[in-house]
Parts: C-alpha cells; sequence; structure tokens
C-alpha cells in the first residue's frame, strides 16, 4: 500500500497520457478511460497542482460511474488527499469505500496507514505549538526583564 501512496509517475507517462486526454478534448468528447488515466498519473506526480488536477478530474467522473469504476475514484481519490496530507478528507473516502465493501484489504490498510499519518502529524503539530509557545515566553521573560532593568 505504501508502494501506492508514493509512487511518483513516470513524466514521459505523464505526457502520454495528458496527450491523449488533450487530443480527445479537442474532439470535444473525453472518454472516461481516458479521463481516468490521466487523473491516476496527475494524482501521482510529485507537483501538487497536478494531484489536485487529477481529483478534479476525478471527482467529474464519480457521479457517471458503474460500481466497480466509482470504487476506483474513491480509492484514488482518497490517495490523492493523503498525497496532499489532507488526511481528514481522505478518511472520508476511506470510510465511505468501506461503508460498501467492508472487507475490502486495501481500503483497510489505506486506513490504518490515515490514522498513522494523522497521529504523527498531529504529534509533530503539538511540538510546533509547544515550541512557539515556549519562545513567546521566553521572549515575554526577555522583554519584561529589559523593562525591569530599565527602571
Amino acid at each position: 500500500m505504501e508502494a501506492i501512496l508514493n509512487e511518483v509517475v513516470c513524466p514521459d507517462d505523464l505526457m502520454k497520457f495528458e496527450k491523449k486526454f488533450n487530443v480527445e478534448q479537442t474532439r470535444g468528447s473525453v472518454s472516461k478511460n481516458t479521463q481516468f488515466e490521466y487523473a491516476w498519473c496527475l494524482i501521482r506526480s510529485k507537483y501538487q497542482n497536478d494531484i489536485k488536477k487529477g481529483m478534479l478530474l476525478l471527482e467529474e467522473l464519480l457521479p457517471n460511474g458503474n460500481k466497480e469504476e466509482k470504487r476506483d475514484y474513491v480509492f484514488y481519490l482518497a490517495v490523492a488527499n493523503y498525497r496532499l496530507k489532507e488526511y481528514e478528507r481522505a478518511l472520508k473516502y476511506i470510510r465511505s469505500l468501506l461503508k460498501n465493501e467492508p472487507d475490502n484489504k486495501q481500503a483497510l490498510e489505506m486506513e490504518t496507514l490515515i490514522k498513522k499519518a494523522m497521529q504523527k502529524d498531529g504529534l509533530v503539530g503539538m511540538a510546533i505549538v509547544g515550541g512557539v509557545a515556549l519562545g513567546v515566553a521566553g521572549l515575554a521573560g526577555l522583554i519584561g526583564l529589559a523593562v525591569s532593568k530599565a527602571k
């Protein structure tokens, strides 16, 4: 599962699928398969804007997909949100998938990884907040010391 989350698309593959997408778009009709392939490449990009663009393409596909397609769209929307560190949204997508398929091993593993990332980020966030608070308290102490010496 971590391989899926950390995989980065080859720039040649991205360009190939982008070209196919653009050709179909120019002709006036992009197939679901082409849009999905391009979105799948985009969410594996190392660039946040590409990942966001891939999410938009998947979200466009979601309402009109059959059951299997929707499962794939939702799973890859979770992957994209995970890669953007939007863990709450990723968890929302994975839980909607698990609601329909409670024994989906891939989704269960993804849910575990999302929760671990949330815990890790939460601890890091708490450490940053604690460090900032300590810095502010230290600064206030220095200002107080300077004021008292000035009198």
